[in-house]
């Protein structure tokens, strides 16, 4: 009988066990630890340089790029049966070489193929080049292809260090992680831009948000967040609109107000920048990325916001109730001229423009206790303190022509007890973007949804 028992070490090595060696995970030292010694690596030929009497293969790894030195004396292999995206097990012997990515080379003595691609000629994109010159259709119609291309593997290695930083500062600040549903009876946001789905006789749709279930958990574990998809069904065919997009969401109760709920944020980002500063900062190299200060963010009201660009930048208030994205762009382009400030709050939003669990300003009911955070001028996070009291709701709910009977069971938290509460929702994708300084946010999606691609 054969029983699993553990992982077993593989005779292959790492990049950094090849810098580090045994001391991989402790202090790093000078120069490149395997130094002359003969070992096995493993990866995809990335591409190909044949300069006649050698050649060099790159290999791309999960944890980057490793250059290797092929010569015909050495390797008995004819190299013109090889191509990109063949993948192989090398052996040869580390040497220390500047020019070459991370500082060595691997000079081998003998490669085995252990797959090979069945394509033709060539691949239909150059993705070993630094940068794919490419258009985005071409870029996502063909993205198994062109996520292999290292600038393109970088950003969402970025993406990941975002979710990684805040998970560990929500962790840190005592929140629980929670699984809410994707399918879902009732619409969260009120409007009509949600899938509807055929559930077994029943009429059903994809969640546009995790509301109700995050505040319904807040009575449960006092704080929780959740990372996951949410699913908006607007025909936006924008540069930042997608129609499923990652939502960073987390919920916490006994608020003093919702200005906890900022404190909580402006703390994360800052987090979140720092950590990826120490553990990205390769990736963060490669797209040459500067992490913007989140130390301290400035706030501002949003009639005042709007009146501020107003008469800085001369531009007549069309809509007094909502931002427009040329107002949200003026508004970071006066925070970063006048502050230094790549974010900023806005808050306060007017009541007509929020959802129905928006809890109202007391000292004013036309606006709300509720915020966006933009950055470089663009809406990344929707947050605000929410309705904790059962009347108060359900007379909200009345009042905006809504039957209390449709949300019986979002109000049995309230009305058997809720804390003060809030929280937010940050578009992961939007984040990334605006980190990156790209111009789509479909260029931060892995594998974009919108109103007209499906595929791949």
């Amino acid at each position: 009988m054969e029983f699993i028992s553990g992982i077993k070490e593989k005779e292959t090595v790492s990049i950094c066990d090849i810098i580090l060696g045994d001391d991989a995970y402790g202090s790093k030292e000078t120069g490149i630890a395997m130094e002359g010694k003969s070992i096995r690596l493993n990866g995809a030929v990335h591409t190909i340089r044949d300069m006649g009497e050698l050649a060099f293969l790159v290999l791309r790894r999960q944890d980057g790029v490793v250059q290797c030195v092929y010569t015909e004396e050495n390797v008995s292999f004819d190299l013109k049966t090889l191509k990109e995206g063949a993948t192989l097990e090398v052996q040869g012997v580390v040497a220390t070489e500047e020019r070459a990515p991370n500082g060595f080379e691997i000079r081998l003595t003998d490669m085995k193929v252990l797959s090979m691609p069945s394509y033709d000629t060539m691949l239909p994109i150059p993705i070993s080049k630094w940068k794919l010159k490419t258009s985005l259709e071409t870029k996502l119609s063909l993205r198994p292809i062109s996520l292999r291309n290292i600038r393109e593997r970088a950003i969402f290695k970025i993406q990941e260090g975002i979710v990684r930083g805040f998970r560990d500062f929500m962790f840190a600040q005592k929140f629980t992680e929670v699984r809410t549903p994707k399918i879902v009876a009732g619409n969260a946001e009120g409007g009509a831009n949600v899938f509807k789905l055929e559930y077994f006789g029943k009429k059903a749709f994809l969640a546009q948000s995790p509301q109700f279930y995050k505040q319904t958990m807040v009575g449960v574990y006092d704080r929780v967040f959740e990372v996951a998809p949410v699913f908006r069904a607007e025909k936006h065919n924008t540069t930042r609109h997608l129609n499923e997009y990652t939502s960073m969401d987390f919920e916490m109760g006994y608020i003093d107000g919702f200005e906890d709920i900022m404190e909580m944020e402006q703390a994360m980002l800052d987090y979140t920048f720092k950590f990826l500063e120490k553990e990205y900062s390769k990736e963060l190299q490669i797209l040459g990325v500067k992490l913007p200060d989140a130390s301290k963010i400035p706030t501002v009201r949003f009639d005042e916001a709007k009146q501020l660009v107003a008469e800085k930048y001369d531009r007549k208030i069309k809509n007094p109730y909502d931002l427009e994205p040329e107002e949200e762009i003026l508004i970071g382009k006066y925070f970063s001229e006048e502050y230094g400030s790549d974010l900023v709050f806005v808050t306060h939003y007017p009541s007509k423009k929020r959802p129905f669990y928006a809890m109202e300003d007391p000292t004013d009911m036309k606006f709300t206790l509720s915020f966006d955070l933009l950055f470089k001028g663009m809406e990344i996070t929707t947050g605000g303190q929410r309705i904790h009291n059962y009347e108060e709701q359900v007379a909200k709910m009345v009042d905006r022509g809504m039957d209390p009977e449709d949300f019986s069971n979002y109000l049995m938290i309230h009305k058997y007890g809720m804390p003060p509460h809030g929280g937010l929702g940050i578009g992961l994708e939007r984040l990334t973007m605006r980190l990156l300084d790209e111009q789509n946010v479909r260029e931060t999606t892995l594998f974009p949804r919108d109103v007209s691609r499906l595929e791949p």
